[in-house]
């Protein structure tokens, strides 16, 4: 009886070992959390002054995700109004954004930004994505988006 006693209280113990195994490791390697910023610059590529751009437009979807392992969290999610495309700035007054996102493990977590471009033309819809990664040793990041 006393060897089934022991049995079943070292696969207890190893069981919980196991279940808090990450916890554990968090708490021994206390990593400190630091910041990240990302700089967003928005503007026009042209000038679309052309009569064909007259009813086309642009809206802009960008999204801020934390990634560890196979958790992804989105912490920043922006929709920027639609507007025509000869409304958007040049280069030199960019549309600018500068997002903060803070306690981020650096070691075991890194952020995505993506952003999603859809263009209306006449009834035509077309939509570009694309995005940027904020990795490990990189407090900061730049997206410049060309309208």
């Amino acid at each position: 009886m006393k060897k089934y006693i022991t049995v079943a209280a070292a696969v207890m113990i190893f069981a919980g070992i196991a279940i808090f195994h990450t916890q554990l490791k968090d708490l021994v390697t206390s990593e400190k959390p630091v910041s990240k910023s990302i700089s967003l610059a928005v503007y026009k590529a042209s000038d679309y002054l052309s009569a064909v751009y007259n009813d086309a437009s642009a809206k802009l979807r960008v999204t801020v995700t934390k990634v560890r392992g196979n958790t992804r969290t989105v912490v920043w999610d922006k929709t920027f109004n639609a507007l025509q495309l000869k409304q958007y700035p040049t280069l030199r007054n960019a549309l600018s954004q500068k997002i903060i996102i803070n306690n981020i493990l650096d070691n075991r977590e890194h952020l995505e930004v993506d952003y999603t471009l859809t263009y209306v033309s006449k009834g035509n819809v077309l939509q570009m994505h694309n995005g940027v990664l904020v990795s490990k040793g990189t407090n900061e990041g730049t997206l410049h988006i060309s309208i």
